[in-house]
């Protein structure tokens, strides 16, 4: 099975790619440049998801090459110390979709032709329960963080709405919190290393399967309200 995963510069992408390099299963990662640390067994291709022509380069490296499964993972925290009284600017709400939302969805539609190569092609989606209506702000320790909030509810509405519709192709997507990682996003008094979180998230996309396409889940198994 050949894995492709976005934003592999860092944190939990870069320990997936390690993971499952180190199973010996093909994998490819992507990051802005296409340089970052050496992996064996890692192919890394350049790649920036708000960048069209970055995704017609993608496009034409892995043309005719069969991907099994997409993790879309690059994404970015800015508005962590933003204050609701003067703070969220306009550009930061406007990076921050492009990357978490948009990126997302310019990543499955350029990569599903090479999906439908697969016989049991899938789609994993980093979100948050940040982005659950359960999790509103105030309730957790990350409060505030609108623009952050606000596109990982986004992507999940994406990944339920992509779920519906690539039903049809027989391509199963599934929406996952990956939990608190003591990663340069989430802080080293984060709950879990990242190694835990990565074994759990490649457990998930694992079961990942036409049966419960549409989920959202946490990286331990738990099914998580939206």
């Amino acid at each position: 099975m050949t894995t492709l995963i976005t934003g592999t510069s860092r944190g939990i992408g870069l320990q997936l790619l390690k993971d499952y390099a180190a199973a010996g299963e093909p994998v490819i990662g992507t990051t802005r440049s296409g340089t970052g640390h050496e992996v064996d067994g890692a192919e890394i291709l350049p790649l920036d998801v708000t960048n069209l022509s970055s995704f017609a380069a993608l496009v034409r490296a892995l043309s005719g090459r069969r991907i099994d499964l997409v993790v879309c993972n690059a994404g970015i925290f800015p508005d962590r110390e933003e204050r609701l009284a003067d703070g969220y600017p306009p550009q930061m709400w406007a990076d921050t979709f492009a990357t978490n939302v948009t990126g997302v969805f310019l990543t499955v539609q350029n990569l599903l032709t090479n999906l439908q190569l697969s016989d049991v092609p899938k789609i994993a989606i980093l979100s948050s329960q940040m982005g659950s209506d359960t999790r509103a702000a105030g309730r957790e320790e990350f409060s505030g963080c609108y623009i952050y909030r606000a596109s990982k509810a986004a992507v999940l509405n994406l990944g339920l709405n992509l779920a519906n519709d690539l039903r049809h192709l027989g391509i199963a997507v599934g929406v996952y919190h990956p939990g608190w990682v003591r990663t340069e996003m989430g802080g080293h008094n984060a709950k879990i290393g990242v190694e835990e979180a990565t074994a759990g998230l490649r457990a998930r996309f694992s079961a990942l399967s036409m049966h419960n396409t549409g989920c959202f889940e946490t990286w331990d198994g738990q099914t998580h309200p939206y």
